[in-house]
Formats: structure tokens, C-alpha cells, sequence
């Protein structure tokens, strides 16, 4: 690679980023887009958080976008679509919209970063006719009991004559104590699944939403707490084998659900994407097709076309971050060290050390080798970097990106955060 053509061009095309109205030129190059993915380098990062919030208000305001889709859980992020769309019952201020969040890492969302962005979208929506209200929801697969739960609780009040096949579906999940690892052992190698029932479960709550009111969004959910638990049964199985099915499975999920939602709200819906650049950056431009994996980004581009589908990357050259050295461990604000030299971030940096955006607009020769792009995971150690950046042709991998020079850790609402 010749760094130095690279930061060239870099110069050349990108765009300062200084202040919200910068963000007009990524509405524009978005165009009709239905799909708008929006990465971050790290789950612990402020600036990615409120530049997404920005652009998102924007697409939402300018471009009609329907609603916004995470990494997070479905009933945490329903409690909160609950409030922003002012239904009965629902948390009565943005702080308790947020309480659900409570699995670790639970900085990822309840922060004041999306705090503040839950009350633009409750006021927002206060405006919207009840079937325009913009939606906020979790389309990860990680909560396989607390979406048991949630199907139980609503039959339940409601009535229904699904509540058997749920509690049919709990039982046979009862003797793992809630511990993911050891359903997981015992299906894959004791052959003790508990796919069967959690698939009829779906399917009845499947067929019970369409042959009902296709717009009463807590039959959606119910549907969708489902297709939680049949994937998580998938996902904790494969998890115990190793290798990539269980990634795979991750994010074939969250394109699943992701369709189920746009499908609900109808011809012309449109979608925003929150997720980590791992996810909505495709996986073709990295070394994770090497090793047989899919992702976010390269699916729901291969399922809907890709000029439907507009992927943005985020990275930061230096700063703090929200992450913890251990699974589960303590929350903690770490240094970011300066980016390593020939990274992208690096490149990013010697183009001008100030933030920026980068719209590719089909530069693909001029970025068209691998460079090294750092991705922070909720566990972190500052000292091992080397192993954080992922090899990527970035104009295949974004259609644009967004550089931070330097960055600032998330705030979170619930813990206390110990600086190192």
C-alpha cells in the first residue's frame, strides 16, 4: 500500500465535520435508500452515539424513516418503544424508559447519550398519527428466558389460547436454570433440544398476528420474542461446538427480525440500523469471509440490493472508551492509545487531525487493499491492540465513514464507572 496516496485522496474527498448540518451530505448521498446501517468502532463511545442519534433525527425528519433497529435486547428496547410512542401503561419519563436495560454490558444503552435521544423521540412522536410513530427495537438473540417471559406475561393477561403451547416451550427450558451454557451443552451433545416446541410456539403467534389486526404491535412482539427463543436455542447450541455457525446465526437472526419489523410497518417503511461496524460493514471486505462468516451488512445488501442499502462506518484516531477487561467485569473507562501506524485510523489522522466524513461514491481503486480498522469490543485491553484491527477494503465495506479524532467515553446511567 502507498500511505501516502492514500492520505492524498483522503484529503481530497473528505468533508469536516464541525457540525450538525455537516451531516446534510451523508442525507444526500443516502438518497431513497431503504436500509441506512450506522456502525461504531466500540460500544463505549460518545461521539458514535450522538452522531448517529443526529443523523438518525435527520433521516427521520427529512426522509420519513420508519424506525430505528439495535444490538439490544427486544423487551428491554420494547419498554422503551413503549414510552417513545406514548403508549398506555408504558414508563411515565425517559429514565425509566430505560430501566429494563439491565443485562451486562449494560452501558450499551441505558447511557445519557440515548437518554437524551429518547426524549427527542417521545416529542417527535407526539406529533405522528399513531401508525407513523417512529419505533425503536432489539433485533439481537441474546435473550432467550426474558423473552419466555415477556410471550408468558401478554398470553396471560390476555387470555390466550397460545398460553399453552408457551408454557409447554418454558418447561422444557426449566431444568437449565436459566444458564444459556449449560442448555447449550445439553442440546448439542446429549441431544435434550428444545427446538421443536419453540418453533410451534412461533409459528402459532406467527399465524395469530396475521390472521388478526396486522397493526396491534404487541402481537409483533409476541412474535418476535419468539423468533428470540428459536434462534437462541440455535445460537446457544452452536456456541458450545465452536467455530462460526454461532456468529452466523446472530446475525442471520437480526436480518430475520429486521425484515419481520419492516414488514409490519408496511409498503415503504424504512429502516435505520444501530450496530457495531462488525455488523453492518460487509463481511466481503474483510477477512471474516475467510473464515466462513456472514454478517448484517453483506446480508440484508445480498437480500434487497445494495444500491437499497447504505452502510456507514465509524472510527476514532485516540480517546476513552466505556469497556471492561473481563466478561462481566467491572465498567470502566480506558485509554484509547493513538492508532497504529498504516491503520486506516492512522490514515484518517495524517489526512488532517480533525473529525471527518469520507463518502466513497464508488472510490473503490483508490482505497482498493486491505487496511487494518480497529474494532473495541465491551472487553478490552488498551496494551493488546494489535489483535483489534480487522483488514478491510473499505469502500466494499461502508459506503461512507465517519472519523473522530479524538473521542470520548459513553455516560453511563447506572454504574460507576472506574477510570484507569
Amino acid at each position: 500500500m502507498n500511505s501516502e496516496n492514500v492520505v492524498k485522496q483522503i484529503k481530497e474527498s473528505s468533508i469536516p465535520l464541525n457540525s450538525m448540518d455537516d451531516l446534510d451530505a451523508l442525507v444526500q448521498a443516502i438518497g431513497d435508500a431503504d436500509f441506512v446501517l450506522l456502525g461504531e468502532a466500540s460500544h463505549g463511545t460518545s461521539e458514535f452515539y450522538v452522531w448517529r442519534a443526529e443523523l438518525s433525527k435527520k433521516l427521520i425528519a427529512k426522509k420519513g424513516f420508519s424506525f430505528i433497529a439495535v444490538e439490544g435486547d427486544w423487551p428491554s428496547c420494547y419498554t422503551l418503544n413503549r414510552f417513545v410512542k406514548q403508549y398506555d401503561g408504558a414508563a411515565p419519563n425517559p429514565r425509566e424508559a430505560l430501566r429494563d436495560y439491565n443485562r451486562w454490558p449494560t452501558w450499551m444503552w441505558a447511557n445519557d447519550e440515548i437518554l437524551q435521544f429518547t426524549e427527542w423521540l417521545h416529542d417527535y412522536n407526539r406529533s405522528q398519527a399513531l401508525n407513523t410513530k417512529v419505533g425503536f427495537y432489539g433485533i439481537d438473540v441474546y435473550s432467550l428466558w426474558e423473552s419466555m417471559d415477556e410471550i408468558l406475561k401478554h398470553l396471560e393477561k390476555t387470555g390466550s389460547p397460545e398460553l399453552e403451547t408457551a408454557r409447554k416451550a418454558f418447561a422444557c427450558f426449566d431444568p437449565y436454570n436459566r444458564e444459556p451454557q449449560n442448555y447449550g451443552v445439553s442440546a448439542a451433545f446429549l441431544s435434550e433440544s428444545c427446538e421443536g416446541e419453540v418453533l410451534q410456539l412461533l409459528k402459532d403467534l406467527q399465524n395469530k398476528r396475521q390472521e388478526s389486526d396486522n397493526r396491534d404491535e404487541a402481537l409483533l412482539s409476541d412474535e418476535l420474542n419468539a423468533l428470540v427463543a428459536v434462534n437462541a436455542e440455535r445460537y446457544y447450541q452452536s456456541m458450545v461446538r465452536g467455530g462460526p455457525e454461532s456468529w452466523n446465526i446472530r446475525d442471520q437472526h437480526m436480518v430475520e427480525a429486521l425484515d419481520r419489523i419492516k414488514t409490519y410497518h408496511g409498503q415503504g417503511a424504512k429502516a435505520i440500523v444501530w450496530e457495531h461496524n462488525t455488523h453492518i460493514g460487509d463481511a466481503r471486505a474483510t477477512d471474516m469471509a475467510e473464515d466462513g462468516m456472514v454478517n448484517v451488512g453483506q446480508l440484508v445488501r445480498e437480500k434487497y440490493g445494495e444500491d437499497r442499502v447504505f452502510a456507514i462506518g465509524f472510527g476514532t484516531h485516540r480517546g476513552t472508551v466505556i469497556a471492561s477487561d473481563q466478561w462481566g467485569g467491572e465498567i470502566k473507562s480506558m485509554t484509547v492509545p493513538e492508532a497504529q501506524k498504516n491503520s486506516w485510523e492512522d490514515l484518517m489522522h495524517r489526512a488532517g487531525a480533525f473529525d471527518k466524513i469520507l463518502i466513497f461514491d464508488g472510490q473503490v481503486d483508490s482505497f482498493a487493499e486491505p487496511i487494518g480498522h480497529r474494532a473495541i469490543g465491551v472487553v478490552y485491553n488498551p496494551r493488546r491492540e494489535r489483535g483489534n484491527y480487522v483488514p478491510s477494503v473499505l469502500p466494499q465495506r461502508y459506503d461512507a465513514f465517519v472519523h473522530i479524532e479524538e473521542s470520548n467515553a459513553l455516560s453511563p446511567l447506572k454504574q460507576e464507572v472506574l477510570h484507569i
